[in-house]
Parts: structure tokens; sequence; C-alpha cells
């Protein structure tokens, strides 16, 4: 889907981060990896619900996904985005959760006809179960991995702290966030340049 949303819709509903042009890197990273134990962005039922309220513009209408459903795509995203970044073999367990979450929910093409003409849409086929946004995001991840080209933008924010991952699309960008990691980082050199002048 076309429609976009902006981080700071995102940050304005609790999230530090999102806005990304794909859903599945949205949802890999609601949840911070760097923190221990891990936080789970979307684990409050009312964060989960605000999220995805959110998120339902950009993906196919129906019932919002089961948390556990949701958290276990969630797990082999992160794991097969992780790996392309840091340059380890994913899990196999992950790549096959991704299949068969795209897998659950056929879909197929159908014209539609409207006032400026017929136009293209897709038609999820949710009859016999599964959940069409969870099919959705499962088959972006799987666009993005059969494209070395787009894969090859995915990044990790600079921030040591921070563990979320977005698509530099701007080749400068370091940072998930710049009112966020960007600012911190601007702190710190900073700080580390006006404290080296005092000693």
């Amino acid at each position: 889907m076309s429609i976009n949303i902006t981080v700071e819709e995102l940050q304005a509903a609790g999230f530090p981060m999102g806005g990304e042009p794909l859903v599945a890197l949205d949802l890999a990273d609601t949840v911070m990896t760097v923190k221990d134990p891990p936080i789970d962005l979307i684990g409050d039922p009312a964060a989960g619900a605000a999220w995805w309220n959110i998120q339902a513009r950009r993906l196919p209408p129906g019932p919002t996904p089961d948390p556990a459903a949701a958290r276990r795509l969630r797990t082999a995203i992160r794991d097969v985005l992780d790996a392309q970044v840091r340059g380890r073999t994913a899990s196999a367990a992950s790549v096959e959760d991704i299949n068969a979450t795209a897998s659950s929910v056929p879909r197929s093409p159908r014209l539609v006809t409207t006032e400026q003409g017929v136009r293209q849409e897709t038609r999820w086929h949710v009859e016999h179960g599964g959940n069409a946004a969870l099919a959705a995001i499962a088959g972006e991840v799987i666009g993005l991995l059969a494209s070395p080209e787009r894969l090859g933008l995915v990044r990790i924010c600079d921030n040591p702290d921070c563990s979320m991952l977005f698509l530099a699309e701007n080749k400068r960008r370091k940072w998930c966030v710049g009112n966020i990691c960007g600012n911190r980082a601007r702190v710190a050199r900073h700080y580390g340049r006006t404290h080296s002048q005092d000693t």
C-alpha cells in the first residue's frame, strides 16, 4: 500500500521510532533489543492497539492480529534483518515463520471500476483463516529480502544504546530518528568538544 505515516505521528502515540516505508520495519522496531531484558513497545494491550490502529491505514482491512502471532512474526523479521545487517545467517525457523505467515492468507489481483476508470486492487482471502495484516507484513519482508539493492539500505541506528532498524534511502542517514538518537549524538559531540577544551 502507498499510504505513509510519519514518525511524528507514532511519537505522539508514545512510540520512539517508526514511519519507515515498510510496516515490516516498523514492526521490527517495536522491540528494543539493546535493553536487558528487551522492551516490548506493543506488549501492553493498549499500546499494541494504538500501534495497530496507526498502521491499519497501510494494511489490508481486517481484524487486529493476535498478539502472540504478531510477536512471533516480529521475532522472525527481527532475526532475518539483524542477520543481514550484522553479516550472519538467519535462523531457518525465522525464514519458515515468515514464509508460513505470508502464505496463510492467499491474495489475488482484482479489477475495480471507479469514476476515474479501472484500477487494480488486491483481494485478501481470509475466509479460511490467517490474518491479512500479518500476511501483508510478511510479504513486505520477503520482497525486501529478495531485493539486494533495497536490502543493502537497511541499517541499524549508529547510537550504541539503540537497536532500531531503518531504510537509509538517504545514504547520509545514520540514526533511526534525528530528534532522539541524532540529537543525542550531537549533544555528546558538543559535550566532548567543550569539555576537552577545559582540560
